[in-house]
């Protein structure tokens, strides 16, 4: 039987999730010739292209997509064995973790969790990825640790543990020409607002209960994420909805006030959700123990 290396098998696997050589050589700490290297090596050794470049991609063939899971496989078992410890200690581990987490998570939970690290688990490394269409199957495929937010496509199929609950808040400019006390729905009505265009769970909420309540609501300006909430209330006139945990770190620092929203909102529950594979894995729970512990924390 030929034999394959299995740096080359762990390119494969990347390339196919990420579907470009330049992420993939990023992901792996390599460089872009050694990546396209390997996959030189990989498409002789299996005599198959590999994956076609499409409009800016790189999209398996039939060949890579009967290949992916065996790959998989192989590689996770490896990992299980050069991995494998009948402890955990993080004052001494040098584990690398990947979190999923929305921009809200990353600002409320980020700042406690690494002086965390600095303290309790000095030799940890994080890395932060955005939630996004395949981090179902990030999860699975072990290449997502955890995932943190507002998820409804993760509520079956994934441990998950409700870190909080959260509502939602009205931010204005704390000199808005027209709003100097209490935001009544008349009020919110006759303004402009602005609104988060991406495509996540936690806009939607909004967008439906607006639509059928039947609220006046002329949007002026969209934005793609939440990070520019803040900028744009001080700035201009516009008002914005945001989550309230959200609007109390941003409110450590802004020129605006939250107001309760005039109208009924739904709450939702924000949480971590993991695959049933990493449920007892020590390091796994470690780290789960700490974001529970932060968030819990971050209510007081």
């Amino acid at each position: 039987m030929d034999s394959i290396d299995l740096r080359l098998l762990a390119v494969f696997r990347e390339i196919y999730r990420t579907r470009n050589v330049s992420k993939a050589a990023e992901a792996l700490d390599l460089g872009q010739p050694a990546v396209s290297v390997a996959l030189s090596k990989l498409r002789q050794h299996f005599g198959d292209p590999l994956f076609v470049r499409t409009s800016g991609f790189m999209e398996p063939t039939p060949f890579s997509e009967g290949l992916i899971e065996p790959v998989r496989q192989v590689l996770d078992a490896v990992d299980v064995v050069l991995a494998y410890n009948d402890s955990f200690d993080p004052s001494t581990s040098h584990r690398s973790f990947r979190i999923c987490m929305t921009d809200i998570s990353q600002l409320v939970l980020l700042p406690r969790l690494w002086e965390t690290l600095r303290k309790e688990a000095p030799g940890i490394r994080i890395r932060v990825m955005p939630l996004q269409a395949d981090t179902v199957s990030m999860l699975e495929s072990g290449d997502a640790d955890l995932a943190i937010g507002y998820m409804p496509q993760l509520e079956h199929g994934f441990y998950q543990q409700l870190l909080f609950r959260q509502s939602f808040v009205c931010l204005a400019g704390k000199n808005h020409p027209r709003i100097k006390g209490r935001l009544t729905l008349r009020q919110f009505e006759a303004e402009d607002h602005a609104v988060i265009s991406s495509m996540g769970a936690t806009p939607s909420i909004v967008e439906a209960e607006i639509a059928r309540q039947g609220i006046q609501h002329r949007v002026a300006l969209e934005i793609p994420n939440f990070f520019g909430a803040a900028f744009v209330a001080e700035n201009t006139d516009l008002l914005v909805i945001i989550p309230k945990r959200l609007g109390e770190v941003l409110g450590e620092r802004g020129e605006f006030r939250m107001h309760p929203v005039p109208f009924p909102l739904p709450d939702y529950g924000v949480k971590q959700h993991w695959h049933e594979r990493y449920n007892n894995d020590l390091g796994n729970r470690w780290l789960r123990a700490v974001v529970s512990r932060l968030l819990s924390a971050s209510r007081q």
